[in-house]
């Protein structure tokens, strides 16, 4: 299927403009920012509160975002950006939109980013935050069933945390959005949309020369978690989303695969047509709102929660 006419309008708006790769992280982080302002505001929550988290190298920021009628659980969220970009600011809009949907709180994580933090200094910080979750080590975030989800770098770290569990506990399902499962450029999807796309192999690339600035880093499963040798941990179950117009799309059915060999249960979906980071535009795109709604009702019954049948009441 072809590219989403929305999607290839945003390619075409692209061209001319210098790539991201050709700049620098503060260069890519304002033109990030500014593409996220263009998106609008999210749904209004009941409240936004920032809070630190416990770490090994001080203290992690992270926001969290509490709809109306909210549930009583938890969605832990890692940005994508390839471990480069992103903020609580940026996400707003996604991030909003995510806990109105299931209508269960949502703490966005905000992990120290590269080059200024090189690996491993990403995935200490989302092991931490989930160690601290996960050891009701913060005061005032939500009990119940727990929910581990990013997309992009986010479900990388994603992937990281799940792997490392000692055990599932609270964890009822991991959900990774167009992750990065894998540091191999010669895949397939990378070939076919690899340039002209929302995302290319040259910002991929430039990605990991940011984050993994010693190429032996490349091959470390908390790189690379398709190459742990026990993935998916304790067999957290997951739902694997993929864009169908993704560089990333082949390392993502990899890794599903590589879970259910595992003996991990696993429902991957692909979306036609959809381009990286499809999701962020989901009051723009109706099919890609589409995809928020079936993901938000497959967490809403891994976390033991009915199905929501009517839009949440406000104040």
């Amino acid at each position: 299927m072809a590219l989403h006419p929305y999607f290839q309008n945003l390619v075409e708006q692209m061209k001319g403009q210098p790539p991201r790769s050709a700049g620098t992280p503060e260069t890519a982080r304002a033109m990030t920012a500014a593409g996220c302002q263009r998106l609008g505001p999210g749904p209004e929550m009941a409240s936004q509160r920032d809070l630190t988290l416990p770490g090994r190298s001080g203290a992690i920021p992270a926001r969290l975002f509490t709809p109306f009628e909210a549930e009583e659980a938890l969605i832990v969220f890692y940005h994508g950006g390839g471990w480069v970009l992103g903020t609580a600011a940026d996400y707003d809009a996604q991030v909003s939109a995510l806990a109105e949907a299931t209508r269960i709180p949502v703490l966005f994580v905000e992990y120290r980013l590269a080059p200024e933090h090189p690996f491993p200094a990403a995935a200490e910080d989302a092991l931490d935050a989930m160690a601290a979750v996960l050891a009701q080590a913060v005061p005032g975030l939500p009990g119940g069933p727990v929910i581990v989800m990013g997309d992009s770098a986010g479900g990388n770290l994603t992937a990281v945390v799940c792997n490392a569990l000692p055990e599932r506990g609270r964890v009822a399902l991991q959900v990774l959005y167009y992750p990065v499962t894998d540091s191999d450029f010669t895949r397939a999807s990378y070939r076919a949309y690899g340039t002209d796309h929302p995302l290319t192999e040259a910002d991929m690339r430039w990605f990991f020369d940011q984050y993994t600035p010693n190429p032996a880093d490349r091959s470390d499963p908390q790189v690379a978690p398709i190459r742990h040798p026990r993935p998916g941990g304790p067999g957290v179950p997951a739902l694997i989303v993929t864009a169908e117009c993704d560089v990333l799309r082949d390392e993502g059915l990899a890794y599903a695969e590589a879970l259910r060999a595992a003996g991990c249960p696993v429902t991957w979906r692909d979306a036609p047509g959809m381009a990286h980071v499809f999701l962020r535009h989901s009051a723009q795109v109706p099919e890609a709102a589409a995809d928020l709604a079936k993901t938000a009702s497959q967490i809403r019954a891994a976390a033991g929660l009915p199905k929501v049948k009517a839009p949440p009441a406000r104040p």
